[in-house]
């Protein structure tokens, strides 16, 4: 869900992941809605309307543990996440019944689950660096999308250094490799297509994540599937080393943004001391080898699990906002934006007035001027929208918002 919720139809990560996914998605009023099949009838569910199903279901199952209603919820969401995707991400919790607090980074829940712990140890230890300042890396890298974060860590201050990723790159792209690579098997072995059949391909789907997962722990496995297509039985073996020259290039694409995101930190590779990792993808060894490698055998961390950190730090952050008395010098979070926010002048240019990587302490004026002839003094008042994002024109950002400029 989080490569369509708060996404236009049109979007390129939309159109790219239809020709993948085993669901049907259709345009309803610009927006991609879902299209399944529910005991023998169609029906279409937008994004917001499937993950607020899902918060439902985690709300009843804390209700169940704690035996009280649960009003109240923290959510995390990937550090890429522009302003209409986390305002998709409220409107699903207001759907499930949840106030949202304040949604926080994943990165950032991470590093505070991280950073507690360390400064538990460290304290306890009597350690005379507990007090040093701790640069860290948070690498996370999940099913759908990748977010790299370095941190300033002291005295229960987090401060984001730089931020980097890819909102379309994780466990997912990995998956539908090896899938690609098991329907051009099975078509050259039985001169059949079974990309024609949605059922097949959900089915072949399935076996590959779960061949992936294994290759983690094992140096080869066998994909079995009982009539797979046109009641063919299919067998495949698949090594570790077929594995990683699938992925090839997406782990390129992944230590090039490690490597642009340690740069825009400035921070030396010996610097960054310690390597978190966030993300089921994280347990599979070449990423493992090539970051250990980029950072010159910095310590890697998963002593918390890769899957459930986040929800740590989530945690951790709702139970502060949930005490009343809680003394906010305690944990301080200064976050940057991630994408450059700015207005579309002549020609259709993205002209930033927020850079990316800015922080909350941040000033600027700009002057700009109509480039229409004889439009002296805003008369009539000129109306502007906003963009965020990266590229070079606004057709490449997403909108954000609109206003009108008067005198």
């Amino acid at each position: 869900m989080k490569r369509l919720i708060g996404h236009d139809f049109d979007d390129p990560g939309v159109q790219d992941g239809m020709q993948r996914w085993p669901f049907k998605v259709v345009n309803r009023s610009g927006k991609p809605n879902i299209q399944v099949e529910v005991c023998g009838e169609i029906k279409e569910f937008s994004a917001e309307e499937i993950t607020s199903m899902v918060m439902l279901k985690m709300k009843e199952i804390a209700e169940a543990y704690f035996g009280a209603v649960v009003t109240d919820a923290v959510v995390a969401v990937p550090a890429s996440f522009d302003d209409s995707q986390r305002r998709a991400m409220m409107d699903a919790a207001a759907l499930a019944g949840l106030n949202v607090l304040r949604v926080i980074n994943e990165p950032m829940a991470a590093a505070i689950a991280y950073g507690l712990h360390w400064e538990a140890t460290a304290g306890s230890e009597g350690s005379e660096d507990a007090e040093s300042v701790r640069k860290v890396l948070v690498f996370d890298l999940g099913g759908g999308t990748f977010d790299l974060c370095v941190l300033s860590i002291e005295e229960g201050i987090y401060e984001t250094v730089a931020r980097g990723g890819h909102a379309h790159l994780g466990g997912e792209n990995f998956t539908s490799r090896l899938v690609e690579h098991l329907v051009q098997r099975f078509k050259d072995e039985y001169k059949k297509d079974i990309t024609t059949s949605p059922r097949d391909i959900y089915c072949l789907r399935t076996a590959c994540e779960r061949a992936k997962r294994a290759l983690s722990f094992a140096s080869r496995t066998t994909v079995e599937i009982d009539s797979l297509f046109e009641g063919i039985d299919f067998c495949a073996t698949i090594t570790r080393c077929e594995f990683e020259e699938l992925c090839q290039d997406d782990f390129r694409v992944i230590m090039e943004l490690v490597e642009e995101t340690q740069c825009v930190s400035r921070v030396n590779k010996s610097g960054i001391l310690e390597v978190v990792l966030v993300g089921g993808s994280t347990r599979t060894p070449r990423i493992i080898k090539l970051v250990s490698d980029f950072f010159n055998g910095a310590e890697l961390k998963s002593y918390i699990n890769p899957d459930e950190i986040v929800a740590y730090g989530a945690a951790i952050q709702a139970n502060i906002l949930g005490i009343p008395n809680f003394n906010a010098q305690d944990l301080l979070i200064f976050d940057v934006a991630p994408l450059s926010i700015g207005i579309e002048t002549a020609g259709g240019i993205f002209t930033p007035t927020v850079p990316r990587e800015i922080g909350p302490m941040f000033a600027s004026g700009f002057s700009f001027r109509s480039s229409l002839p004889h439009h002296p003094a805003m008369d009539p008042p000129i109306a502007y929208m906003t963009f965020g994002g990266r590229g070079l024109y606004t057709k490449r950002n997403r909108r954000q918002g609109s206003g009108v400029m008067r005198q």
